[in-house]
């Protein structure tokens, strides 16, 4: 049964992908990726990769799909027509994707014992990851601690993101020029009512995976996701204007650096208290409680800088839209 499942995810996948190469229709290509993501998330579960898979529900078929609906709003429906064929392109694709496949008969065996992927440092991670961190979650773990300062980098990026849009979009203009984008969703009140119940909730189970990301699948990046997630869906039905009232945008570009900061603060009291740049293990006078100490409060940063990340993006695009709008009419 689990084999058919996959077979049906991939061939899903698989017609996705053909559907977003030939249509011209752009909101169809941002549906069809965001239904892309949703499968792949399901394809994730089944591979027992919780993590992976909550985390490309919340950005690839959440964040994302919505990012792209509002750039959509800006640019147009459908794409221009060309008047080439990209021929030369065509041919390198399929070149380049036929080796690709070719190079897979090399590859070991799907789950194989003897596959470098699980003869390197996996083995050491699942054996030992009890015993130096003490956690039950290998995958926080793995991401908070033993690559601590790639998540970091990780981090880093989507601060850098998030000034580049802001670059781009805001300042380019005085704020007093800039439009509030309308609420599309305004006149359904059934929407607006069950709203104003969900959007408590969804911000609960946001902190709920923040803080219990060491026990369960979670942590940071699915937390502040999940939160902005909260924010734009109140922006989408009230308005932008209304958003922008209990979401202080100056409060929140500071909290985008704050959580950054605080990442990269506690790689710097590891090295004041005698270790090495984000080794969690000095911050205590036991190493495990140092760990889970330095887990707990690089994950708050992540969360942090995620949470604003995606909130600013969303409520820039959106006033870039209201100030569009206001410009057409």
């Amino acid at each position: 049964m689990e084999i058919l499942i996959n077979v049906i995810l991939l061939a899903f996948l698989a017609i996705t992908a053909l559907s977003l190469a030939f249509t011209k229709d752009l909101f169809a290509s941002v549906m069809f990726t965001g239904i892309y993501s949703l499968l792949s998330a399901a394809f994730f579960v089944l591979m027992d990769a919780v993590d992976v898979a909550f985390t490309e529900a919340a950005v690839g078929a959440g964040i994302s799909t919505i990012l792209m609906l509002t750039t959509i709003t800006m640019t147009g429906r459908y794409e221009n027509n060309k008047k080439y064929h990209p021929k030369i392109a065509l041919t390198v694709v399929v070149i380049t994707g036929i080796m690709l496949i070719f190079g897979t008969v090399d590859m070991p065996a799907f789950g194989s014992d003897t596959a470098p992927a699980q003869v390197h440092v996996a083995p050491y991670y699942i054996m030992q990851s009890g015993e130096d961190i003490d956690i039950p979650n290998i995958v926080t773990s793995v991401l908070a601690s033993y690559r601590g300062f790639d998540t970091f980098g990780e981090v880093v990026v989507v601060f850098t993101a998030l000034v580049g849009v802001l670059g781009l979009l805001e300042f380019s203009r005085k704020e007093s020029e800039l439009g509030n984008a309308p609420a599309p969703m305004s006149q359904h009140k059934v929407l607006r009512i069950v709203s104003k119940i969900l959007i408590p909730a969804i911000m609960l189970f946001a902190l709920y995976v923040q803080f219990h990301g060491e026990y369960s699948p979670g942590g940071g990046f699915q937390a502040g996701v999940i939160f902005a997630s909260s924010i734009i869906l109140y922006a989408m039905l009230f308005g932008v204007e209304q958003a922008s009232k209990a979401v202080s945008m100056p409060v929140t570009k500071v909290l985008a650096a704050l959580g950054v900061l605080i990442y990269g603060s506690v790689g710097v009291v590891s090295m004041l208290n005698g270790g090495n740049f984000l080794n969690y293990s000095v911050l205590a006078e036991n190493d495990i409680t140092g760990q889970h100490v330095g887990i707990i409060i690089i994950e708050l940063g992540v969360g942090i800088t995620v949470a604003t990340a995606m909130i600013l993006i969303f409520l820039t695009f959106a006033r870039r839209i209201g100030k569009n709008s206001e410009e057409t009419a």
